[in-house]
């Protein structure tokens, strides 16, 4: 009963190494680092002008300019999202193959790569509903006008939620490129346990106000620690199972011993 919660705090565990480790490595970058390396992701955004979807297993890896783009750990991560609204705060990675969607969020390789600009429209990822980490379990809970971030290099973008769909896997018209504009959209699968349709929460890019994310912080305030739901379970799976064992040893009756059944 309380696997899910303790796996997903080790997930999330994990998931908070991850993201010191790509601060770590990302302070050791310098001007001249950052610079060569948003250069080449923005060259790579130019060329895309419209988000093709991956048709084959070539797409879905992405080709080699792809997987060098915004890599400054060598391991496919390029940086992190952060949602206050719903608490979360987890890795992205390069491509969005199974073993990175059970321990993060993934890039769709033919969609634009998140480090912002104009005609831009960068499409992220994750599962939810696994047993065995909550990912994008609560995306549905984000509202428009919620604000999201996207931590990538020595850079922090903002995204304000304008948009809200449910649509089918097939239709992708609400992910394409505007022409001059800066998107970022989050896609997960709905509805709970379901999954035949796909929600898309699109985010537009807004100037970065350290000020507002501190006092979107304060109010909402990413916890770390147990959840009500999680302090339930891992406190409540226990005493449920000492309760249950307790009431078959009282309501046991005891066997009639063979000399006492013949004097009955």
């Amino acid at each position: 009963m309380a696997y899910p919660t303790v796996s997903d705090l080790v997930n999330k565990a994990h998931q908070s190494v991850a993201m010191d480790s790509y601060d770590e490595e990302v302070s050791k970058l310098t001007n001249e680092d950052f610079s060569n390396i948003l250069a080449e992701a923005r060259k790579y955004n130019s060329e895309l002008t419209t988000n093709e979807f991956p048709r084959n297993s070539e797409d879905l890896d992405g080709n080699e300019e792809y997987q060098a783009a915004v890599n400054p750990t060598g391991n496919g991560m390029m940086g992190y999202v952060r949602i206050d609204s719903i608490n979360v705060k987890m890795p992205v990675y390069h491509t969005t193959k199974e073993s990175v969607l059970q321990v993060g969020i993934g890039h769709i390789p033919t969609t634009s790569l998140p480090v912002g600009g104009e005609s831009t429209h960068a499409v992220l990822t994750g599962h939810r509903g696994l047993s065995s980490a909550r990912l994008f379990t609560d995306l549905d809970k984000v509202k428009e006008g919620d604000v999201f971030y996207i931590y990538v290099l020595d850079d922090i973008l903002a995204y304000k939620v304008d948009q809200i769909k449910t649509v089918k896997p097939a239709q992708t018209q609400d992910l394409q490129i505007i022409p001059g504009e800066d998107h970022v959209t989050l896609v997960t699968c709905t509805p709970y346990g379901v999954n035949s349709h796909r929600l898309l929460v699109r985010g537009t890019r807004i100037p970065y106000d350290p000020e507002v994310e501190e006092m979107i912080e304060e109010q909402t305030e990413v916890r770390t620690g147990l959840t009500t739901d999680q302090l339930v379970l891992v406190i409540g799976a226990p005493s449920l199972t000492v309760l249950f064992v307790a009431v078959l040893f009282l309501t046991k009756k005891p066997k009639k011993s063979k000399k006492r059944r013949d004097n009955a």
